[in-house]
């Protein structure tokens, strides 16, 4: 119920990042709700140590990420697309810090967090899950690339020709 109250303004959107963001984030939720036990079972095993790894990076992710989108991005009231959330309507482009090697850290951070929830207890339906999950937020990031291009065009454009979506120097 509180990821439908967060994201009701895109569930009736297909062509909006956040639609398929909210299915990512149900995919997240039953990872969490079907892993939360296994939390800090078995802590010096491979799987934890991993699954840790993968936590701790995308807490790192989402936190700068904010952080220079808030300090940065400049965000204004004045954009009015009404599926975005405030920290989201920047009006500058962000090209520095996490934003220098990832367009896009906080869906990055999403994917980490979705593997790194999957590794606490491996099944394979929570391997569907995640992968699911890893989908969406690759079709959600796809969807928000359309719409910084509409909004900034060619520096964007440009921006996406130096950086990779979600992996340093990688993908």
């Amino acid at each position: 119920m509180p990821i439908i109250f967060i994201s009701w303004r895109t569930l009736f959107n297909t062509k909006s990042h956040g639609f398929y963001r909210f299915f990512a984030w149900e995919c997240i939720a039953w990872l969490l709700a079907s892993n939360f036990k296994w939390w800090f079972a078995n802590p010096f095993s491979i799987n934890q140590i991993i699954s840790w790894i993968l936590l701790l990076f995308s807490a790192y992710l989402v936190i700068s990420g904010v952080i220079l989108l808030k300090m940065k991005g400049k965000p204004s009231q004045t954009r009015d697309e009404e599926n975005l959330f405030g920290f989201e309507k920047t009006t500058e482009l962000i090209d520095t810090g996490v934003f220098r090697c990832i367009r896009h850290p906080l869906y990055a951070s999403l994917i980490f967090l979705t593997w790194g929830i999957f590794l606490k207890h491996p099944q394979i339906i929570l391997f569907i899950v995640s992968l699911l999950a890893s989908i969406l937020l690759y079709i959600t990031s796809k969807l928000d690339e359309k719409e910084c291009i509409n909004y900034f065009g060619e520096k964007y454009i440009d921006y996406m020709k130096r950086t990779k979506m979600f992996i340093p120097y990688l993908f």
